[in-house]
């Protein structure tokens, strides 16, 4: 059985959250089980907007459709999503130019799938940390080009700049994974709200020093507020082996 945890944080320095999450260990519609995170951005109340719509709209896309191939399902939600908040940005002054982050997964018969779009990750955790998406950034196309290092990236000025969203113009490009999981797997999610405050080593560290995944998000939230706490903070923390229980 997967078990999930999920918690939201305003942080330290934003007076609102503009993430948005979703979960269920409970079939939706034709999937098992969905969780997923988004990281708006735009003016004030418009990134809380593109990141609220773009979670309702995947939630009951998902709910409706009759489609039973998991990563089409995830597309035409994330497509449907695309094109809600792209109109609302259209339609309102305060709206324009708004957009939002998102990541999505589902777990069906051992099998990872992973949808992205912009900068907020997905890591699978075990006796290691692999982060699964690939951000949409552009100091991320800095690295890959070899212009900057990782290192040199985590405190880039540019570093809040993505190069894909939801709803900034009419047609999205999203990134499919799809993962082989095994015992001991567990699945995170997060905006940058985290990562942004703690690098993938002290995650690891975190998650394998508490073992409970409750636990593990809340610390995650508090170390990341303690190192500054710069952004919003979304976690989300999946086990998809819960209910096996070693002898």
């Amino acid at each position: 059985m997967l078990k999930i945890y999920a918690k939201t944080d305003i942080g330290r320095k934003r007076s609102m959250n503009q993430d948005s999450l979703l979960y269920s260990e409970m079939p939706l519609g034709n999937l098992p089980n969905l969780f997923l995170v988004a990281d708006g951005m735009g003016g004030h109340s418009a990134g809380d907007y593109a990141s609220l719509c773009t979670v309702r709209t995947i939630e009951n896309e998902v709910m409706l459709s009759e489609d039973s191939e998991p990563v089409r399902i995830l597309k035409q939600a994330i497509e449907a999503a695309n094109e809600e908040v792209y109109k609302k940005a259209g339609s309102e002054p305060a709206y324009n130019g708004m957009g939002t982050t998102v990541v999505a997964g589902t777990v069906i018969d051992n099998i990872l799938y992973v949808a992205n779009v912009g900068d907020s990750r997905l890591y699978l955790v075990n006796d290691d940390i692999m982060q699964i998406t690939r951000d949409h950034s552009l100091v991320e196309e800095m690295v890959s080009s070899g212009e900057i290092s990782r290192e040199e990236a985590r405190n880039h000025p540019d570093k809040n700049i993505i190069t894909r969203a939801i709803g900034v113009i009419d047609s999205v490009d999203i990134d499919f994974f799809e993962v082989d999981l095994r015992k001991g797997d567990l699945i995170l999610l997060c905006s940058d709200g985290l990562t942004n405050m703690l690098n993938d080593e002290e995650i690891l560290k975190i998650i394998n020093e508490t073992g409970d995944i409750e636990e593990s998000v809340e610390k995650l939230i508090k170390v990341a507020n303690h190192n500054g706490g710069k952004d919003n903070i979304t976690v989300i923390l999946a086990d998809p082996y819960y209910d096996e229980v070693e002898k």
